[in-house]
């Protein structure tokens, strides 16, 4: 989960403007203008909601209110203001950002799909949505249990029919920024499959035009569990950018500590 986190974080100052003569193969992964987004405030709420046991639905309102100015989009910030807990029937990329956690922590893929499409249907419940989160929580938990790549793409095509065999060199040149989960999840697949380490996935990301953040964030989270961590200091990162000051210039902790609670131990960690 830290990686998808990380890639989020990465990805935020890409998303819609670029440094002239970029290079992504040497742009500084962090920088000081670098922030999270809303896919990392609902990872971490997918996380606090599978291990207090509680609706996911409840959990995505409770971090969306507790953080207002993550970036949410139009339909998804009416659906905060409303308390409501029903899907919206969106189509968008926001269901397959935040499941990461689902992939790592579920012990059976039958498990990982069911709480993934349930994460999914409170707010993306059109198919396209919930066949996204599936799709992604599915890639984590198979990365994680040591699929190779050929076998994470073989599933991904069968099972989600996404079409991810064209590599990016040939994808670059019609790239754009597109939010639909259709739009997003062949991109987001082909920077893991073309990636290394995890470095380099989110370096494939910064090389094509698209939605950077949540891009970053799931192909992020796969390469994190393929790879088995990062590679880099992320507890230090994690702090650096998730720690803000909060209404009242005070350090606001809470989704640091819970970025890095123990998936073990569902008694501790502060409540919202």
């Amino acid at each position: 989960m830290y990686g998808a986190i990380l890639g989020d974080i990465a990805g935020s100052r890409f998303e819609f403007s670029r440094p002239a003569g970029f290079d992504p193969k040497k742009e500084q992964l962090f920088a000081n203008a670098c922030f999270y987004t809303d896919d990392t405030v609902m990872t971490i709420a997918t996380k606090y909601a599978v291990l207090r046991s509680i609706p996911y639905a409840r959990a995505y309102g409770k971090f969306g209110r507790k953080y207002p100015k993550a970036g949410y989009g139009t339909m998804f910030k009416k659906w905060l203001d409303g308390h409501c807990e029903l899907g919206y029937n969106s189509y968008g990329n926001g269901a397959a950002m935040r499941v990461s956690f689902i992939g790592q922590y579920f012990d059976t893929m039958e498990k990982v799909c069911e709480e993934a499409e349930k994460s999914a249907a409170c707010t993306h419940n059109h198919p396209d949505g919930i066949r996204a989160a599936v799709a992604t929580a599915a890639a984590v938990f198979l990365a994680r249990e040591g699929a190779s790549k050929k076998e994470i793409s073989k599933y991904m095509r069968k099972n989600f029919n996404y079409k991810i065999t064209a590599p990016l060199v040939f994808r670059r040149p019609f790239c754009k920024f597109d939010i639909t989960s259709e739009g997003t999840m062949p991109v987001a697949l082909r920077c893991f499959l073309e990636s290394e380490t995890w470095e380099e996935c989110i370096r494939n990301v910064f090389s094509v035009r698209c939605d950077t953040d949540t891009v970053g964030c799931i192909a992020g989270g796969i390469a994190d569990a393929f790879y088995q961590g990062t590679g880099l200091d992320e507890k230090a990162l994690l702090y650096k950018y998730l720690v803000r000051p909060d209404d009242r210039g005070k350090s606001d902790t809470f989704l640091y500590e819970w970025a890095l609670q123990d998936p073990n131990d569902t008694s501790s960690g502060r409540t919202i």
